[in-house]
């Protein structure tokens, strides 16, 4: 499947709040929460007022449509470390899962990060989601674990 990387466009910014959604892992034999979920304060830190300075995102598109986004800002979030290292945030539409987008993208971000002279980069991720192998495989390294979760570094 051919795909682009991309960084985001201004007028594109809203669709990060559909993104954060399809962010949210959802553990087997479990429902999804309805989607007014992403109006909670600890999840809205990730796309509130987005575009300010440490604000950057890259898109996949196919088709001249968006499947997947990975997004970063220096913000207070669960996988917060400081104020001089960006969160990391990924999200696919499901059917565009497994195909190497998402490794494809979070190493474009990486590159990014480090040509804007960014050290590092973190995130937070449930323990159980499959995910972990990809943050692994692209370089983070598991620094601490939180109850279900993982807060995970990459030196860039």
């Amino acid at each position: 499947m051919e795909y682009k990387i991309r960084e985001i466009r201004k007028n594109e910014y809203p669709i990060l709040s559909e993104f954060l959604y399809e962010a949210i892992f959802i553990p087997e034999g479990m429902d999804k929460p309805p989607k007014s979920i992403i109006e909670q304060p600890e999840l809205q830190v990730y796309i509130e007022d987005f575009g300010k300075k440490d604000d950057w995102c890259l898109v996949a598109e196919i088709k001249g449509k968006i499947v997947g986004m990975a997004w970063v800002r220096i913000m207070d979030d669960y996988g917060h470390i400081d104020d001089k290292t960006p969160s990391f945030a990924i999200s696919l539409h499901e059917e565009y899962r497994n195909l190497g987008i998402g490794t494809a993208l979070m190493r474009d971000m990486l590159e990014l990060l480090k040509n804007k002279g960014y050290k590092q980069t973190s995130l937070s991720v449930q323990k159980a989601n499959y995910a972990v192998n990809m943050y692994w495989k692209v370089g983070f390294e598991i620094i601490r674990e939180d109850g279900e979760e993982y807060i995970m570094l990459c030196q860039l």
